[in-house]
């Protein structure tokens, strides 16, 4: 099988240029120019961040992305779906406003922002799978659908779910509706480990359905009949007291992304970013954001999605973690058990790999690459 090429560039600006520049240079030299973007509405598929989270993608990248379809004659808009958990992006009308509030604007990033699945995360497409195992029709957010070329702009990060979340976690997960998203996440539940939970009740505030209530002694207890099986108590407990027990549940999830992601790019051309910045542990989706847990490596482009993560995996586990953060911390506990990967050093719960097979499996692209370095 043939290697995917996927171009690469650091971080470094000397005078004369800027970052922005050698986005829209890297995307060039990865063949963006190819697509014929003439009158074509363009789905740019981005995360606006969830309000108090400062590790999100800046606007200022979206709109040298956005700038640059517009050169090549395409319409471009920023698109997202709402969540399925509490917070500040699970109707359209709130979705904006933190939209707005992070810094995305049609005035700051030249073009419009449009919530993919609608007012209540309702308007949406059922969309055959091919090839798929676990998902026959994904459903996903009517706008993405109607476009006609789809670029997805990822933040390089990771995540309590998935070990880390890139390009396929954006456009699987992301492009999906509520009830796409509740479908992928719906394959297993989290339990509490009573000796650890402290009653703080942050889970329960993050439960977009009830799921959890308290006993005698205040532990938290969680209620399968309600609970969607979405992780986000998982990822606010801050005292470790909430786990997955089913772990073929996690590679039934990552497993769902790769196939929502082939419903998405499936029929029409499409081009992926990937910006290894502000790695933080943790997904975008939460309301704060911890120290990173590697440096900044650079952009990474590509027409194949699979080969993308890949190749941002492999410059993430080349680096060294930085000091204090929560990788650093596992790696010196004395309990921990080194798995010599860090996503999976920093969520040992997650199993990143699976989506990455499963979707080379079904035919979404390729692990191997050539790493072509743009200056």
């Amino acid at each position: 099988m043939e290697k995917a090429k996927v171009y690469f560039t650091d971080f470094r600006a000397l005078p004369g240029t800027n970052l922005l520049t050698k986005l829209q240079r890297l995307c060039v030299t990865a063949g963006i120019k190819n697509i014929d973007f003439k009158k074509k509405y363009v789905a740019i598929k981005i995360h606006f961040g969830e309000p108090g989270n400062l590790s999100y993608l800046r606007p200022n990248y979206a709109k040298a992305l956005a700038d640059l379809v517009k050169q090549l004659g395409g319409r471009p808009f920023l698109t997202d779906c709402n969540t399925l958990y509490v917070g500040r992006r699970k109707d359209a009308l709130e979705h904006l406003d933190a939209a707005y509030e992070n810094g995305f604007s049609p005035f700051s990033t030249g073009c419009q922002i449009i919530i993919a699945d609608g007012l209540k995360g309702t308007d949406e497409v059922l969309v055959p799978v091919k090839g798929g195992e676990y998902v026959k029709e994904a459903k996903i957010g009517h706008a993405i659908m109607d476009a006609d070329i789809f670029i997805s702009l990822s933040h390089f990060k990771g995540h309590e779910s998935t070990g880390f979340g890139g390009c396929l976690k954006n456009v699987g997960m992301g492009s999906g509706s509520r009830a796409g998203k509740m479908e992928m996440h719906s394959s297993g539940k989290p339990e509490v480990k009573q000796n650890r939970c402290v009653g703080c009740h942050t889970c329960a505030r993050n439960c977009a359905h009830g799921a959890i209530t308290f006993n005698d002694d205040n532990k938290a207890v969680i209620n399968h009949d309600l609970c969607v099986g979405c992780g986000r108590c998982l990822g606010s407990c801050n005292f470790d007291a909430i786990y997955n027990p089913n772990n073929a549940a996690v590679d039934e999830l990552d497993r769902k992304i790769a196939e929502y992601s082939k419903a998405v790019l499936d029929g029409r051309p499409s081009f992926h970013i990937n910006l290894v910045v502000d790695v933080s542990p943790y997904c975008d989706c939460h309301p704060e954001n911890d120290l990173p847990i590697l440096p900044d490596i650079g952009m990474f482009a590509s027409f194949d999605p699979v080969a993308l993560d890949q190749a941002c995996v492999d410059a993430c586990n080349a680096q060294d973690p930085i000091k204090g953060s929560l990788l650093d911390e596992h790696l010196h506990d004395h309990k921990h058990h080194n798995h010599h990967d860090h996503f999976k050093n920093t969520t040992p719960e997650s199993s990143w790999e699976e989506t990455l097979i499963h979707a080379e499996k079904i035919g979404l692209g390729v692990r191997e690459y050539e790493l072509i370095t743009v200056k």
